[in-house]
C-alpha cells in the first residue's frame, strides 16, 4: 500500500512538471512543423534538414539572449555548412575527413572571435553536411536559408505563443524571498535561544541562497524579453517591473543577512550578551520580506513592506538594542542595513531609503 501512494505521488509530480512545460513543448512542435512547412513548400527546398533543427535550437537558448542566439545559430550553421561543402567536394567523406571537417568548421569559427553556440552549431553542421546530407544533395547557400528560416520561425512562435512571463518570476521570487526571511527568522530564533548549533546551520543554508538569486535574475530577463516581444504578455510590464526594481536590494539584503548571520554566531561563540529586543526586530524584519513576496505575487505596490521596515529601522538604535560589544554593533548595523534594502526594493531610492533610519544614537539629533 505504501508502494502504490509513492507511485501516485511520483506520478502527481511529474504530470505537474510536464504541465509546466507544455508551453515549451508545443512552441518546439508547432515551430518544428511550419519551419518545414515553409522551407518545403514557399521556398521549395526539397529537404529541409536544418530548418526544424534551426526552429527548436533557437527556442531552446535562454530565453534573456534568444535573438542573440538565433543569430549565432545562423552564423554556426552557415561556418559549417560552408566549410563542410567545400572540403568534402575535394576529399570526400570518411573518418578522417569527418574529422578534418569539425576541426576546420570549429577553428574558423574561433578565428572569427565566435561564441560558444556558433562554434558547436558550426561542429555539427559541418557533421551533418559530411555525413547526412553531402554537397551533391543540396547546395550550401539552400541550407543556410533553411537555418534561417528555422531560426526566425522559432522567434515568432515564441513571441506569438509566449509562455507567462511572471510564472517563472513568481516560483523564483518565492524561493529568494522564502530564504531570506527563513534565515532572518532562523537568527533570530538562534540568538533568542543562545544556540550555536543553529546559527551554524542558519548561516550555513543562506550561503546556499545565491543560486536562487542568480536563477530569479535569468527569470526575470526572460520574462522583460516575452513582455517586450508578445502583445497578449504587455500587460504584465508593470508586474514584472516591480520585481525589477526589487532584485537588486533583495540581493544585497541577503549578503547583508548572511554578515549578520556570520556575526550572530561570532557572538554567540564569544558569549557576547544578546540585547533583548533583538529576536524581535529580526522576526518583524522577516514579515517584512513575507509582506514583499505577497505583495508581488500579488502584483500591488509594495506599501505594507514599505510600513514595516520602516518600523523596524525606527527601532534600530544603539539606544534601544543596548551597547554590546563588537559582533553585536556588528548584527545592529545589518539590521539598519537589511531594513534599507527592504526599503528600496519597494521603490524608494537609497537617499530616501536612508533618510527612514533614525540616527543611529539618538543624542545626535541634538546637535
Amino acid at each position: 500500500m505504501w508502494s502504490v501512494h509513492r507511485l501516485r505521488e511520483e506520478l502527481v509530480r511529474r504530470l505537474r512538471r510536464l504541465m509546466r512545460t507544455g508551453v515549451p513543448i508545443a512552441q518546439c512542435a508547432i515551430a518544428a512543423g511550419l519551419a518545414w512547412f515553409l522551407a518545403r513548400h514557399l521556398f521549395g527546398h526539397p529537404a529541409p534538414f536544418f530548418a526544424p533543427i534551426a526552429a527548436v535550437i533557437s527556442l531552446g537558448v535562454s530565453l534573456g539572449q534568444r535573438m542573440r542566439r538565433a543569430l549565432e545559430l545562423v552564423v554556426g550553421v552557415s561556418i559549417g555548412v560552408g566549410v563542410g561543402d567545400i572540403l568534402i567536394s575535394f576529399i570526400g567523406t570518411g573518418s578522417w575527413q569527418i574529422a578534418l571537417v569539425v576541426a576546420l568548421a570549429m577553428s574558423t569559427a574561433v578565428l572569427l572571435d565566435s561564441g560558444v553556440v556558433i562554434v558547436l552549431q558550426a561542429a555539427s553542421s559541418s557533421v551533418l553536411v559530411a555525413t547526412l546530407l553531402p554537397p551533391a544533395t543540396a547546395g550550401g547557400l539552400t541550407r543556410m536559408l533553411d537555418a534561417a528560416i528555422g531560426g526566425l520561425v522559432g522567434f515568432i512562435v515564441a513571441a506569438l505563443l509566449p509562455a507567462n512571463p511572471l510564472a517563472v518570476a513568481h516560483r523564483n521570487g518565492r524561493l529568494v524571498l522564502g530564504a531570506l526571511a527563513d534565515a532572518l527568522r532562523g537568527v533570530g530564533n538562534a540568538v533568542a535561544r543562545q544556540d550555536i548549533e543553529l546559527a551554524a546551520d542558519v548561516l550555513a543554508k543562506a550561503r546556499k541562497s545565491q543560486q536562487d538569486v542568480e536563477e530569479l535574475r535569468a527569470a526575470l530577463e526572460a520574462g522583460q524579453e516575452i513582455a517586450r516581444f508578445a502583445p497578449i504578455r504587455w500587460r504584465r510590464r508593470g508586474d514584472l517591473e516591480r520585481y525589477g526594481t526589487a532584485a537588486t536590494p533583495i540581493d544585497r539584503a541577503l549578503r547583508n543577512t548572511r554578515v549578520l548571520a556570520r556575526r550572530a554566531l561570532a557572538a554567540l561563540r564569544d558569549g557576547e550578551p544578546v540585547p533583548r529586543p533583538l529576536p524581535g526586530l529580526l522576526e518583524e524584519l522577516a514579515g517584512a520580506v513575507v509582506l514583499l513576496r505577497d505583495e508581488l505575487a500579488s502584483g500591488v505596490d509594495p506599501l505594507q513592506t514599505r510600513a514595516a521596515a520602516r518600523s523596524v529601522a525606527k527601532k534600530s538604535t544603539v539606544e534601544l538594542l543596548g551597547e554590546g560589544d563588537f559582533s553585536m554593533q556588528v548584527v545592529v548595523l545589518q539590521v539598519r542595513s537589511i531594513a534599507v534594502d527592504l526599503l528600496q526594493a519597494t521603490g524608494l531610492s537609497r537617499t530616501e531609503a536612508i533618510a527612514a533610519l533614525p540616527p543611529l544614537h539618538p543624542e545626535e539629533k541634538s546637535r
